[in-house]
């Protein structure tokens, strides 16, 4: 059953055996959400943080290259990134050129100066926020970006997200893992030992069905296909 932010609370705060309403829990709760969330984005790559960006140009002469910001922020990983051509073209109506990622060192060696500006076949990270192309741009060519986004995280005001609609169970057994330090003190869990261990114990179960089928989405399953893995007849 998928959750909505009042579910989720309802359905955490009776496995947790307390009171939603007590100052403590909604202490808690805000971490406890942050922490599920982040460990999931982190360990899957989900399908639905994936966007793409068609806002920004480059400048002519001048390598370096800001990654836009989206609706939710910044890019946290890059898949890809397409020079647009002719200059002036948008993605609609151009021809997609896409760059290859290198080392920064490889573009300082190869493509070390504005001479011999052209379209930019590779590109560099430099830091979160910022590439290097080469060669460096001829003209104002539009770029297209393609990575993933940390998408707005649960709240009374963003009443679901992918993880309460289509993985609740792992987001409910990320979300209890944190809760069990909460209640059995984080460092060791002292008072009970087993209690984090068996959230984390089905976290990593929920996890393999989860992962699998986000691989099957993108084609890359068993066999690189979207279908489940098949026994081979005897």
């Amino acid at each position: 059953m998928s959750l909505n932010y009042s579910t989720y609370v309802s359905q955490l705060a009776n496995l947790m055996a307390t009171d939603s309403t007590t100052p403590e829990f909604q202490t808690m709760l805000p971490g406890c959400i942050d922490y599920a969330e982040q460990r999931i984005y982190r360990e899957i790559d989900l399908l639905s943080t994936v966007v793409r960006d068609t806002t920004s140009v480059l400048t002519p002469g001048d390598r370096n290259f800001t990654l836009p910001t989206t609706a939710n922020g910044p890019f946290v990983t890059v898949q890809g990134i397409n020079i647009v051509t002719p200059a002036g073209s948008t993605v609609d109506n151009g021809k997609r050129n896409a760059l290859s990622a290198v080392a920064r060192d490889y573009l300082d060696m190869v493509w070390n100066s504005s001479a011999g500006a052209g379209v930019p076949i590779n590109f560099a990270m430099i830091d979160q926020n910022n590439i290097i192309v080469g060669p460096w741009p001829a003209a104002a060519y539009s770029v297209e970006v393609i990575g993933t986004i940390t998408p707005n995280p649960l709240s009374a005001t963003n009443t679901t997200t992918f993880l309460t609609l289509y993985l609740p169970d792992l987001f409910m057994a990320a979300s209890l893992v944190f809760a069990s330090g909460y209640m059995r003190d984080f460092g060791a869990q002292s008072d009970n030992p087993a209690q984090a261990a068996s959230w984390e114990a089905q976290y990593q179960t929920l996890f393999k069905s989860a992962n699998m089928l986000e691989l099957r989405k993108k084609w890359a399953g068993p066999g690189w296909t979207p279908l489940s893995s098949i026994p081979i007849t005897p």
